[in-house]
This record gives C-alpha cells, structure tokens and sequence, in this order.
C-alpha cells in the first residue's frame, strides 16, 4: 500500500485524490490546502489541513498547485528526505527543494473538475532521481490504470507546449467556429461528428498525412469565398494565419 498526502486543491489534485480513492493500493492520508474551504466537502472522507507543520508522515507528497507556487511550497515542507513530486508539465524537477527526493508525476490530459476522467486515458509522465522512486511512482500511476512513460524535464516541457496546441489552441478554435455558426443561425452540433473524425483519424495517420481542405489544395475561390464570408477581423486573422501554415506545411507557399 502506497500511502500518499495531496497538497493543492485543483483539477489535478481533485482528479487524482478521486482516482486513488477508487484503488486498494494507494491511501490517501491527508489532503492540504491554504484554503481549507475549497477542500471542505471531503472532510468525511479524509483528514484535511492548512496546516503544513500537521502533515502526516507518507511515502508520497503530491504537490499539485500552481507552477509559479511548486518551488516555495516545497521549501516550507517541515520535513525532509522523503519523496516529493509535482504534476506540473513546465516546472523542472530540480525546482523541488533539495532537502527532498524529487519526483515528477504529470498527468498528460485536460482537467475539468466537472468532467469525469477515466485515468485508462491518462498517461502519466513519470521522472525520479533514483530508480526506487521510480518504481514507486510507476506503481502508483499502475494502481489507477494509468500508462506511464519515463520523461525527463525537456521532453516534459516540449508535450506541454505541444498540448497547448493539440488541446487549448484547438479548443478555442471550436469557440470560433461556434461563433461562425451562430452569426447565421446554424447549427454547431452537426460539425460534432467532424470533430470527433478529426481526432480519430490522427490515431492512425500522421497530422500532416491527415490534413485535407482548401488550404492544402490551393483552392483559391474557396479560400476567397472564406474571408469574405468573416466579418470579424479577428476569425479572419485566424484562418489567414492557419491558412498559411498550412500552404507553408503543404509546399503551397512560403510563410
């Protein structure tokens, strides 16, 4: 049994402290947050604190707050050498005090805390300074069904700026398209089977062997028809930029 104290009260945190709940092989001790309110609702079913000099005594400190908040919490943690990761896609291991064993243990997903998340989707990022932590990182990610992959803190902060554009760059680019549609009265809902389409056709192709559309052939009527048809300037600073992105990618044009 791996036994594990949360520090933050976030998605991540929230998602995380749910997931080891459902598990026999990890308990959570003990949930921190400076605010205990945000934490409030669970105090049936774990001990809470705001207090960091109460913490329990546990093999694993999970330290899911803000990026800029890792390196101070992890300072005033009143113990040391004992295993203490955060889940951050951007902060490096050695920003964890060094009076710690550092770990890493991102979640490679979008978190909603009113959206469910089966962790069987979930690959968690795992880095360790020794191969014991490691293991037991691995285990924990193991005990809620999580794949895992070994990665250091440059790939880690590479798949974070690359989940920028394949998750919250590309969300914003339904928000747009919603607003398209809305402009006339058209439906949204009908370009949900594209979407998903979409995301399942780069399970089995590359994104560039994937990519289709006036853009990719040229089409210059269509692409015309487009911009005139965007009344707002920012939709039509969009898809003149992706436009030609996707000219450059495609060997239409040159950027």
């Amino acid at each position: 049994m791996i036994s594990v104290v949360i520090l933050g009260a976030g998605n991540v945190a929230t998602h995380l402290y749910k997931a080891f709940k459902t598990t026999e092989n990890v308990n959570v001790l003990q949930w921190y947050n400076r605010n205990i309110e945000a934490i409030s609702s669970f105090k049936n079913e774990v001990d809470i604190t705001d207090n960091l000099s109460q913490l329990a005594e546990a093999d694993v400190y999970i330290v899911s707050v803000s990026d800029d908040a890792v390196k101070g919490l992890t300072k005033k943690l009143p113990f040391e050498n004992r295993l203490v990761v955060h889940t951050s896609g951007t902060v490096k291991i050695s920003d964890i005090d060094k009076k710690h064993h550092k770990g890493v243990f991102y979640p490679l997903q979008s978190f909603s805390k009113s959206a469910k998340l089966d962790f069987a989707n979930v690959p968690i990022c795992i880095e360790a300074i020794t191969s014991e932590d490691y293991h037991l990182l691995k285990d924990m990610a193991i005990a809620i069904g999580s794949p895992t992959k070994k990665v250091n803190s440059d790939q880690r902060k590479v798949l974070h700026l690359a989940a920028v554009f394949v998750n919250n760059f590309t969300n914003q680019l339904y928000r747009v398209a919603h607003e398209i549609t809305e402009s006339e009265g058209a439906e949204f809902d009908l370009l949900k089977p594209l979407i998903l389409e979409t995301a399942k056709k780069v399970q089995d192709l590359s994104p560039y062997m994937a990519q289709t559309g006036p853009a990719k052939r040229d089409d210059k009527k269509t692409l015309d028809k487009h911009t005139k048809l965007l009344t707002n300037p920012h939709h039509k600073d969009i898809y003149d930029l992706l436009t030609k992105s996707i000219q450059h990618t495609h060997g239409r044009k040159k950027l």
